[in-house]
């Protein structure tokens, strides 16, 4: 028997004295010492599905000074990303990535039964270009400098009144260019790793991506530029309110490791991030 795990918010326990949950089990283990052999085989069977089940209803969990290490191309590896269910009228998505890919690569994709490419940030094969899809309806943007093997800040915004979109890359701002505007569906599938083009598949390896991805967040409006400068310089940023890195429901399929992230002393470049902060956004 194959289980998959995911990481999801326990349900609230039901009333009852302290430490009643772990009574009634001890009595149920003890139980099993009286039984039969057949019977006491049965039962076993069942206390280590309801103990697996137990292990995969995990708390979210805070990644802070975490990575997802996507090691290889693949079309079928990807980190499913669980946000909370609400319609949307207003999106800003925020990551860091790290790759030395010269290829087209989706960085994050939410996909809906009515939308395959319902929000989605892509980098195109050419040099400094990025595109992104709303309800799949696209817009490219040039961005300036996107370097290989170096750490990049990634933020995207949609406003559903108007149909503006924008992207930031490392803090700098693209032009706003028109997409689609209305609201986005709340049975959405949220994927990094793989870029959608059906609702939860028909992945192409082409498009995967290879490298590294931390700080991954998700709002349901727009953030002003200065609390993006925050995300950016990783100073007293606001998390998602979707999706949250500190408190991240998610679930891995297939060989993706959480590693550390390395390669910069953190107490140094949190001061250059202050200094640099201070001076270009204040309030």
């Amino acid at each position: 028997m194959l289980l998959s795990c995911k990481r999801k918010e326990k349900t609230q326990a039901t009333a009852g004295e302290p430490g009643s949950e772990i009574k009634n089990f001890y009595f149920f283990l003890h139980s099993l010492t009286q039984l039969p052999d057949p019977g006491r085989e049965h039962k076993m069977k069942t206390l280590l599905l309801v103990v697996v089940l137990t292990v995969c209803e995990a708390a979210p969990e805070d990644l802070t000074g975490k990575t997802f290490s996507f090691s290889k191309e693949t079309k079928t590896d990807y980190v499913k990303l669980i946000p909370t269910n609400e319609m949307l009228t207003a999106i800003t998505v925020c990551l860091r990535s790290f790759t030395d890919l010269k290829r087209g690569h989706g960085l994050f994709s939410m996909s809906t039964t009515s939308s395959s490419n319902a929000f989605l940030i892509f980098k195109e094969d050419t040099e400094n270009r990025f595109q992104l899809i709303v309800k799949d309806s696209s817009a490219s943007l040039f961005e300036q400098e996107y370097k290989l093997n170096t750490w990049h800040s990634v933020c995207a915004t949609w406003d559903g009144k108007t149909g503006v979109v924008q992207l930031w890359l490392d803090g700098r701002p693209s032009a706003r260019k028109y997409c689609t505007d209305g609201t986005q569906s709340s049975n959405s599938l949220i994927m990094i790793g793989q870029e959608q083009d059906s609702h939860g598949g028909r992945f192409d390896i082409k498009q995967s991506f290879v490298g590294m991805m931390t700080d991954v967040h998700m709002w349901n409006f727009v953030l002003s530029p200065c609390e993006i400068q925050r995300y950016v310089e990783d100073v007293n940023y606001s998390p998602g309110n979707v999706i949250n890195w500190k408190a991240l429901n998610y679930e891995i399929v297939g060989k993706i490791l959480v590693t550390d992230k390395n390669g910069v002393c953190p107490c140094l470049a949190k001061r250059k991030m202050t200094n640099i902060l201070n001076q270009s956004c204040q309030g």
